[in-house]
């Protein structure tokens, strides 16, 4: 009969994490788990069939460490080029809230648009570096505008409500989707 550490579940039975939100725990950062292992007897020796590794003793299991929260983060970018037909620019957003199901929405003109929306993300740096990234990795698969990025606005949840309850916040949004200015 092998026997387990105390409070670790059977094989097969651990619950699985999601983490497509960062960590804490970077490569090589992990924790060593307890001093003494179960499997290994007085003096350092590791019991038969139970995969010894240098000097006779068991690789330790890592400890999870906490996991960061990832907080909520009001991102308004805002980008501008050369003309294009009104109706080249709504279908391409429109395609891009397709793709990026959380864009709230998006005003537009034939030379401007703005593009509003709620990202998840550890910290304001991973926020903005989304945001960053958001109308180049999609130009061509939604047909944007070859726009620049003109302008970006990132803040936290709190500091969003604050601004609407103070009455100086963005400009209303328009409803849920893409319209123009």
């Amino acid at each position: 009969m092998r026997r387990g550490r105390r409070g670790a579940l059977p094989r097969g039975t651990a619950e699985r994490t999601l983490t497509s939100v960062g960590t804490s725990i970077q490569p090589g950062e992990e924790t060593a788990g307890a001093e003494h292992d179960e499997r290994t007897e007085p003096g350092g020796r590791t019991q038969p069939g139970e995969g010894a590794q240098q000097g006779g003793r068991l690789k330790e299991a890592p400890l999870p460490r906490e996991r960061e929260v990832s907080r909520l983060w009001h991102v308004t970018l805002s980008v501008s080029g050369k003309e294009a037909p009104l109706k080249e620019v709504r279908r391409a957003l429109e395609q891009l809230a397709h793709d990026h199901p959380f864009l709230l929405t998006s005003r537009y003109a034939n030379d401007h648009a703005e593009i509003r929306y709620w990202e998840e993300a550890r910290d304001l740096h991973d926020a903005a570096a989304v945001a960053l990234r958001l109308w180049g990795e999609h130009r061509s698969s939604a047909k944007l505008p070859p726009w620049e990025i003109v302008g970006l606005e990132v803040i936290d949840r709190e500091t969003y409500h604050q601004r609407i309850a103070e009455g100086y916040g963005p400009p209303p949004a328009a409803p849920v989707g893409v319209h123009p200015y």
